[in-house]
């Protein structure tokens, strides 16, 4: 009987992880949509995300830890609830970095973006990057959280072409010098969303291994 209402309180761990997660892409995809498309709305929705994912910080923290003093988790089940935890805290920082994005958006009203095709897959694929992480916790699914983690070097490959395109409008003179400024931060910003996912993943392979991925290598 106390297994089974540990079992529903860790499958209510993982759906509300679920949500916090999903939480963090809308988070990101408003932000970038308000770059993209100059929308004020998508900026104001970035930031409303990013409140929700710090009050389901605190929620689920205080979850965990509830686990952890009452039901004395042992082996796998303590790895869980630690992963978690460290978890929840990378996906704050995603939803700071959307709320950055979103804040910075105000700022190009009716800029041309260089190369806005890389800057654009870099960011859906950062965001894609989010949602296969905390999937990969809820399914236990080891080979997709280490696809995750082989996945930020795309992350990483795409902020140099954005900075490419970034440095080839300077040499055109097509840029100013403020607007360079903030593209280069929102291509910052959205690498720091892939190395958060990253970090979730390799939490994830701890979680079902008991080593962290640079232990297994």
């Amino acid at each position: 009987m106390v297994r089974n209402r540990f079992d529903q309180q860790l499958a209510k761990l993982n759906d509300e992880l679920t949500v916090m997660g999903a939480l963090c892409e809308d988070a990101v995809n408003f932000a970038i949509k308000a770059v993209f498309d100059n929308d004020m709305d998508m900026a104001a929705r970035a930031k409303a995300a990013e409140q929700q994912i710090d009050q389901m910080e605190k929620d689920i923290e205080s979850m965990c830890m509830r686990l952890l003093l009452q039901q004395h988790p042992v082996a796998r089940d303590l790895r869980v609830i630690s992963s978690a935890l460290k978890m929840i805290s990378d996906m704050e920082r995603i939803g700071d970095q959307a709320a950055d994005i979103a804040e910075i958006a105000k700022y190009l009203e009716g800029s041309i973006i260089p190369g806005i095709q890389h800057l654009k897959s870099m960011s859906e694929y950062a965001a894609e990057m989010v949602t296969r992480s905390i999937d990969s916790f809820v399914e236990s699914d080891l080979d997709m959280a280490v696809q995750v983690i082989k996945d930020d070097d795309v992350v990483d490959r795409a902020f140099d072409e954005v900075r490419e395109d970034l440095l080839c409008a300077i040499g055109e003179g097509t840029i100013d010098g403020k607007i360079l400024l903030d593209l280069l931060m929102i291509a910052k910003y959205i690498e720091r969303v892939g190395d958060h996912a990253t970090n979730i993943a390799e939490w994830v392979v701890y979680s079902i291994t008991g080593a962290h991925p640079e232990e297994t290598n």
